[in-house]
């Protein structure tokens, strides 16, 4: 099953990190955000992607293609110009990396990803938010309801600490808990390819004609997620995230670091004297 990412936009509240780079590709603790929602997805099995390129997209592009070098020792023939990849992990992946245009809106980024996706149900969310979700069990979901289109509804954390009062007296302190009451859109979908026919390009904003006629129609379904979730809109949960990331206490990795469904030992890939791609011997 397709996983589609839209990692396009200007990141304009993280102008401090998004001037040299697309928001997708800021890092928590030396990883970019994208990383770590691909190693989410990857964890369950997930792990053939079709990303939509905008702002920068270019810098996404080089990562994906030298992330194997970068994370793998490297043996260099000097005189030929072959690199040899040894006593590391590649990731068992497969990204489409595609230009969905630097002004495209959501719904228009998400229809030129149509090609890649094909006629079957596939994923999708945004290039700047991490989750506990469990996958499986939103995917059963959606398949037992028969719609075409599930988001994963959320309650977002609150921004300042929660009182509880019996007139001026506090009852009960939370310092920022999860908003008790309200629901909100927190990406993670699954859809069939009949979405697209919502969506009439380019300009379009994925979050209001398309989802907004869904719901009219009877078309769109929410699966409840009441554990973690947390978006990167501003430094402050730049700042969140890495630190609930030192702590050991990341509710958003869910996986190991050695997890067979993510990753493959490298088989030796290197660039012979031609340019073209060989297989040597495992290191």
């Amino acid at each position: 099953m397709k996983v589609a990412i839209l990692a396009g936009g200007l990141g304009s509240r993280l102008a401090e990190e998004t001037e040299l780079k697309p928001k997708p590709m800021v890092e928590i603790e030396g990883r970019p955000i994208l990383w770590h929602i691909m190693m989410h997805y990857a964890h369950y099995g997930f792990n053939d992607f079709a990303i939509a390129l905008g702002y920068k997209g270019e810098v996404i592009k080089k990562y994906m293609v030298e992330y194997c070098s970068l994370n793998s020792n490297l043996t260099v023939q000097l005189r030929n110009g072959e690199v040899r990849t040894h006593d590391g992990y590649a990731l068992d992946w497969i990204v489409d990396l595609i230009d969905t245009g630097a002004n495209t809106n959501t719904g228009g980024r998400i229809k030129r990803l149509a090609p890649y996706i094909g006629n079957q149900t596939f994923m999708l969310t945004w290039g700047d938010g991490v989750s506990d979700v469990n996958l499986y069990d939103l995917l059963a979901f959606h398949r037992s309801h028969g719609k075409l289109a599930t988001l994963t509804a959320v309650r977002p954390p609150a921004r300042f600490g929660h009182l509880n009062l019996e007139s001026d007296q506090i009852v009960e302190f939370s310092e920022k808990p999860q908003t008790r009451e309200g629901w909100i859109n927190g990406a993670f979908f699954v859809l069939e390819p009949e979405i697209f026919n919502y969506i009439a390009g380019d300009e379009t904003q994925w979050e209001k004609e398309p989802l907004e006629q869904l719901a009219k129609d009877g078309q769109l379904m929410a699966y409840r997620h009441t554990s973690f979730w947390q978006c990167m809109d501003t430094l402050r949960d730049k700042r969140l995230l890495e630190s609930l990331w030192q702590s050991g206490n990341a509710p958003w990795k869910t996986w190991e670091e050695h997890d067979a469904s993510i990753i493959n030992r490298p088989q030796g890939l290197y660039r012979n004297r031609n340019g073209a791609h060989a297989v040597g011997a495992g290191a």
